[in-house]
């Protein structure tokens, strides 16, 4: 008898165990979502009452207390591309070089450690390094492209990191059957593995294009400024930012419960650029997989 009790003793105790897990798991999560559901709705309805065709079209008037936020807008969209231009292709070639190219030995475990930690580094420290490389040693000066190749500098971590790993996941007979055929290896990375590996790096670029949207303090140092009605003319101009914008409204303006609506909408308009990349990036993730079948 008390061997027949054991069987059902063990089952009780396995399920009281998956489900303390569950629920030890899922109350966290809860949590998290309730807490992404209130900031959504404190956003809106701080915020939504002044987003209007004009919010989006003018510039700021009236010493930021009205008109829009077209020029920070133009700064931001700026700033990202020329971060990109720099780091994208920097970033996807040092990746394909560690994962394909690269010897295993202590120097390129020396390079991927190196790389990690540079990816944990606070983002006013590649701001100050930004101010003495470009601004200072290259002569870029106060200039949308010495804050873009500033912010590029910053997301070339994560965008070899993330870049590296996805080429990795790829099986290596994807490599060793285009090689058995008589390509190169080159042929066989470019036709065989970037290909499957590309959704993987779409998502570290998208991140890092989320992170330059959001950050303040590299732009800070080198070319960013408190207000201009002006539209940059040139990549050596200075510029407005959404982050940069949204960081004065709240903290530095003299009239600041007057200007918190504004802020609210400039951070809602500064969320929807980050949501709405994340939701092309997701769309065409899930064309590349389905297109993409890992069949040899």
């Amino acid at each position: 008898m008390t061997t027949s009790l054991l069987p059902a003793r063990k089952l009780r105790r396995t399920r009281f165990a998956s489900n303390y897990g569950f629920w030890a798991l899922g109350i966290p999560l809860a949590a998290f979502l309730v807490f992404i559901v209130y900031l959504f709705a404190y956003l809106f309805r701080n915020g939504l009452g002044v987003i209007s065709w004009r919010f989006l079209t003018q510039p700021p008037l009236n010493g930021m207390t009205a008109g829009g936020i077209w020029p920070c807008i133009v700064g931001t969209v700026l700033v990202t591309f020329v971060s990109l231009v720099f780091s994208v292709p920097i970033g996807v070639f040092s990746a394909i070089y560690l994962s394909e190219y690269a010897p295993a030995n202590f120097v390129t475990r020396a390079i991927r450690s190196s790389i990690r930690s540079l990816a944990g580094i606070p983002s006013i420290v590649y701001g100050l390094f930004g101010v003495a490389l470009f601004v200072s040693a290259m002569k870029l000066g106060l200039s949308i492209l010495a804050s873009g190749l500033t912010l590029g500098l910053m997301n070339l971590p994560w965008i070899i990191a993330t870049a590296e790993e996805a080429i990795s996941a790829i099986p290596g007979s994807f490599r060793e059957g285009a090689l058995a055929l008589g390509t190169t290896k080159w042929e066989a990375i470019r036709y065989n593995v970037l290909p499957y590996a590309f959704p993987g790096m779409l998502t570290g670029i998208l991140l890092a294009v989320g992170r330059t949207m959001g950050e303040t303090a590299p732009i800070l140092f080198t070319g960013v400024t408190y207000y201009t009605r002006q539209l940059p003319n040139s990549l050596s101009s200075k510029f407005m930012a959404l982050p940069y914008h949204l960081f004065t409204l709240a903290t530095q303006h003299d009239q600041m419960m007057k200007v918190r609506p504004i802020a609210f909408g400039t951070a809602i308009v500064l969320l929807a650029f980050v949501l709405l990349l994340d939701a092309v990036a997701f769309v065409f993730r899930l064309r590349s997989a389905g297109s993409n079948k890992w069949q040899v």
